[in-house]
């Protein structure tokens, strides 16, 4: 096929990919702390992207921000000014119950301008309120995000929180602020934790399973698959591991496009080169330690349980490498055991489907740079 035939695939796999609303990795954008004080009152704590909640409060409205307010990105005072105009309708789609019993707590904003140029505007908005009395177990739900989220809960009965990971608008399960939690079981913390690094690749990791299959695309030999992925591993096992134990911490803002440029150039590669290079595991070795920060970012907000902060770092790593072997072997029970060693193996799905994951990829560069 020509050169221009390609472009022409590559053009249209954009084409597609522009048309459908693409996300990936979006854990990390929205946290949720909830205390249960000894003096019978309670505080909700949410974490979350100023501009990214006030654009949704405007198309919830139909309306831009009111003129006198207005723009809607500006410095933290007007930002402020703006929550605190929209406070009714933020409070449509946030529900806190005990028992059947709703409640309607005082609401404050505070607006964190960016610590850097490539940090985000954020608001934290705290809820307070007083725990009815023979109140029943603390419901939560929160309406204005789509992505996943870690829901922390704290009470003065217990010293160990417990999180809830949400995905969106998804209720909590009910939880008793009387109760006294007792220390986290290991084998439990082994399995939750092994269970939540599966899913954060499949299937919610969108974007590192198709790194994986870029991986895998270039050369469907176990051997040459082995030693990416004993590359990658290995790196992304050391970043996760120093990030997690404080001695290595870099912005998401910078961690987040640069994954999605790692998984277009290994997309891209795989157009223009037919064998596996020396520097290809190296290069591997270094996207490697990229998406183990991102897996840092993931797990941090979580939350580990102080007891068992070892068990559930390791299995959560583990649950990850269970997820990449998944997509390596479903990949090659649906492809590749079958085409691998045909003449057109690689015209008709290796270099197709390498453009399509480069498309995908460039246009997440994009959408988590600006």
């Amino acid at each position: 096929m020509t050169t221009s035939g390609w472009w022409f695939r590559l053009a249209a796999a954009a084409v597609v990919l522009g048309g459908i609303t693409v996300e990936a990795h979006e854990i990390g954008t929205t946290r949720v702390l909830a205390v249960f004080h000894e003096d019978r009152t309670y505080s909700v704590e949410i974490v979350t992207d100023a501009d990214a909640l006030m654009e949704k409060l405007e198309a919830v409205t139909g309306s831009a921000a009111p003129a006198k307010t207005a723009p809607v990105k500006g410095t933290p005072a007007k930002m402020l000014n703006l929550f605190q105009t929209f406070d009714p309708v933020f409070r449509e789609r946030v529900k806190i119950a005990f028992g059947p019993a709703e409640v309607h707590p005082e609401a404050t904003y505070t607006v964190q301008p960016p610590v850097d140029a490539l940090s985000a505007t954020a608001v934290t908005i705290r809820l307070t309120g007083e725990i009815p009395p023979a109140a029943g177990p603390f419901n939560w739900n929160f309406g204005w995000t789509f992505a996943s989220y870690a829901l922390t809960l704290r009470s003065a009965a217990s010293g160990n929180p417990t999180t809830q990971w949400l995905e969106g608008d998804q209720s909590s399960k009910p939880f008793d602020v009387a109760s006294h939690a007792a220390a986290p079981d290991r084998l439990r913390t082994a399995a939750r934790y092994l269970l939540l690094g599966y899913t954060h690749i499949v299937p919610l990791g969108l974007d590192h399973m198709l790194f994986v299959l870029g991986i895998y695309l270039l050369s469907g030999r176990i051997r040459s698959v082995l030693w990416q992925v004993s590359a990658f591993t290995v790196a992304h096992s050391i970043t996760l591991g120093l990030s997690m134990y404080g001695l290595v911490h870099v912005s998401p803002r910078i961690v987040e496009p640069m994954i999605a440029l790692s998984i277009a150039y290994v997309a891209i590669e795989n157009v223009f080169v037919s064998e596996l290079k020396s520097w290809r595991v190296a290069l591997v070795f270094a996207f490697g330690l990229l998406h183990g920060l991102g897996f840092a970012g993931a797990l941090r907000e979580l939350g580990l349980p102080r007891g068992e902060f070892v068990t559930a770092l390791l299995t959560f790593n583990l649950g990850v490498e269970a997820g990449q072997l998944s997509v390596i072997a479903a990949a090659f029970i649906l492809v590749g055991w079958h085409c691998s060693h045909r003449a057109w193996y690689r015209s008709r799905v290796v270099v197709p489907a390498s453009a399509t994951i480069a498309c995908a990829a460039i246009y997440w560069t994009i959408q988590r740079v600006i």
